[in-house]
């Protein structure tokens, strides 16, 4: 059977849904794990990338684009709050020319030209929201992804510049101010010095460092931070009479004992906003705090009104990016490291050379494609950007500096950790090592992601112990999980005997799982859950998936070109297999599948799943995917069925508004044993 012909129109929501993927996993990994891979700058032209596409083809705009949402998703270590009021994002602007144009934009739709603004530094940190209640500050949230966030009152209670309770008489009953948490730069190296003293971790800048900070579970780490805050708006309120002007309204929070940046200026008409920029710009580099770029707000709150708001941002703002600094410097060789994930990164060995104030060695270059298209090559002078201070990247090479007899770069064909070949499927511009049971470099993620509660479930093998299990020699591959001995474990490191015991049996409980969650816990790459799920009910054995065809695994729901690539590279390495086999001979085993249609009875019907029910949400998650069926996690006119258990809130209200069908709690044993009865 030959590989199927896609259609044009296929071929466009491909290209979409990649990029929203591509998105939406690194706006996870810089909102809500810290821990960004990809510039600021790089992210941005994602992102006008992706509006762009929108515009051109507006009927495949997905209701789970980021152009759709706000920042991340919310970590639950934190009690979740629900902002009265969304936080929303800002839309960006990179020139002057495209600030001039979101002033003629403002200025058509109220038929009327806007005199003033207000522009202020955007100040790089978290965004919070302070909610006080007769003037005492009661709780203080995290934007999270814009409608709910975390809840870090107690980590904000520590923070001087904070108020605990307003001195003033004259405020609102209800008052939530908003702002941006962030840390000054001399407390930040000071920080830095003091982590690195205690062989702790180091924080790339300041922004993470703050983001760090709020997120601790124990406010005391939280206290001993150097942290600050200045505010930015208001949000919601009671019955006040506050200032139609959003300059005065922060001038009436400074009053109430509030800290706002002293760079916001009241500006009179574009050419004012644009100067304000410029000067900014030049003296960025002399404040006592980072900033990435300047904020523009109309002042007149009416206007603000009128004006109105687009998905995801109000039309009345725009955040005018700085652009990345740069210097030249040699290119002195190229190296390949390989990633946890099995991706082969190449990095550029630079000259020691300082850009915007920090010594760089290394510089990203991304991927092959990269390289072919900069003609990057050892030996070249080049030139280095700093962008968004995270991750220094070659922007381009000076070709008139480059000296006699450099070669092209060409990335190599077996992994230089592991030697397993180095794969590249077509349309994808990342290079992978295909041994991510066996590869060092991917040995303690891979233990990690296969030890997790939705995959092998091992309660109390932690991330530390990981670690410490692989720093040791005790495991090489997960395979040696289930070859631990007690007499191994005892005196290691947070390892008493009464928690190796209560890790061995773990380790023994976990031997009984499912097909499904074993696939998912092997770790291929683009193989989660839902597509776990799918393999599993399309052959039933892993002997069948392990010798499955492209055209075969292609005919699996969930499973594109990607996927099949991605699980026939998989299997085809001996390495792998080899784990494996170790992994059956120690016990592994599982419930045999009957593939028939009652197991798929829920074939494409969509569900959400609100309120509180007598099974935990991801027991009954696996039950609905081994069905066949998806869930998400938000009600639209495209959900099928909403489960509601006790305490459902504006889900249940939508769902009902929408007149979908609703399936209590009392009617799950039904729905599992006999699902076609709810499909009439």
């Amino acid at each position: 059977m030959s590989k199927p012909k896609f259609s044009a129109d296929a071929h466009l929501q491909k290209v979409y849904s990649t990029l929203i993927d591509e998105i939406n996993y690194h706006g996870n990994r810089y909102y809500v794990l810290d821990d960004p891979e990809i510039p600021d700058t790089e992210y941005d032209s994602l992102f006008k990338t992706l509006l762009a596409f929108e515009l051109q083809y507006p009927d495949l705009v997905s209701s789970n684009s980021p152009t759709q949402r706000v920042g991340g998703d919310v970590l639950t270590a934190f009690k979740q709050v629900r902002h009265v009021i969304p936080m929303l994002s800002l839309n960006n602007a990179f020139s002057d020319d495209e600030v001039i144009d979101f002033a003629k934009r403002i200025n058509e739709r109220l038929s009327s030209e806007v005199q003033h603004y207000v522009a202020e530094p955007k100040v790089d940190g978290l965004a919070i929201s302070l909610r006080y209640e007769k003037g005492v500050l009661i709780q203080a949230a995290t934007r999270g992804d814009g409608t709910t966030g975390e809840d870090v009152t107690n980590n904000i209670k520590t923070i001087h510049s904070i108020p605990l309770k307003i001195v003033d008489k004259s405020y609102p009953s209800i008052l939530e101010v908003r702002g941006e948490v962030f840390m000054p730069i001399k407390g930040f190296s000071a920080l830095n010095i003091a982590q690195k003293k205690n062989n702790e971790k180091i924080f790339a800048n300041p922004r993470n460092a703050a983001a760090g900070s709020i997120r601790q579970l124990d406010s005391k780490i939280t206290a001993a931070r150097p942290l600050s805050m200045y505010c930015y708006s208001l949000g919601d309120t009671s019955e006040f009479e506050l200032p139609d002007s959003h300059y005065e309204r922060l001038m009436l929070l400074k009053s109430w004992g509030f800290s706002i940046c002293k760079e916001i200026e009241k500006l009179t008409g574009i050419e004012e906003c644009l100067n304000y920029y410029h000067g900014l710009e030049k003296k960025r580099d002399k404040l006592s705090y980072e900033i990435d770029g300047v904020v523009y707000k109309l002042d007149s709150i009416m206007q603000q009104e009128q004006a109105g708001y687009i998905a995801r941002a109000p039309r009345w703002a725009i955040a005018r990016k700085f652009p990345a600094a740069e210097a030249l410097t040699i290119l002195e060789g190229i190296d390949i490291q390989v990633g946890r994930t099995g991706a082969l990164t190449p990095v550029a060995r630079l000259k020691p050379v300082t850009v915007a104030g920090v010594t760089v060695t290394n510089a990203t270059l991304h991927n092959q494609d990269e390289i072919d298209r900069k003609d990057v090559r050892a030996g070249d002078s080049v030139i280095v950007r700093r962008a968004g201070d995270v991750i220094p990247e070659v922007v381009r090479v000076v070709l008139a500096k480059r000296p006699k007899n450099t070669t092209p770069f060409s990335m190599p064909e077996n992994c230089p950790v592991c030697k397993s070949d180095v794969v590249r499927l077509e349309g994808e511009s990342v290079s992978r090592c295909s041994g991510g049971l066996y590869c060092e470099a991917q040995r303690k993620e891979g233990i990690k992601h296969f030890a997790m509660r939705r995959a092998m479930d091992i309660d109390g093998l932690g991330d530390k112990i990981i670690d410490q299990f692989v720093d040791e020699g005790l495991v090489q591959d997960v395979g040696d999980l289930y070859s631990l001995k007690l007499d191994m474990l005892k005196g290691l490191e947070r390892l008493a005997e009464k928690s190796a015991q209560n890790l061995l049996h773990a380790l023994e409980n976990s031997k009984t799982t499912t097909l499904a969650r074993f696939l998912f816990a092997l770790g291929i790459r683009e193989v989660g859950e839902v597509t776990a799920q799918s393999l599993a009910n399309y052959f039933g054995g892993l002997d069948q998936i392990k010798n499955a065809t492209y055209e075969e695994l292609l005919l699996v729901d969930d499973v594109g070109p990607v996927v099949a690539n991605n699980v026939i590279a998989f299997f085809k390495q001996d390495h792998n297999k080899e784990v494996i086999d170790k992994l059956l001979a120690a016990g592994i085993t599982w419930p045999d599948i009957v593939v028939n249609n009652k197991k798929l009875a829920l074939s494409g019907k969509i569900f959400v799943i609100t309120g509180t029910l007598n099974e935990s949400r991801d027991i009954i998650k696996n039950k609905l995917r081994s069905l066949g069926a998806k869930v998400t996690g938000s009600v639209s006119k495209k959900t099928d069925f909403v489960i509601a258990g006790a305490e459902a809130g504006s889900k249940l209200q939508k769902a009902k508004k929408l007149g979908l069908r609703i399936i209590l709690a009392a009617e799950l044993n039904d729905l599992f044993n006999d699902p076609e009865r709810f499909l009439d």
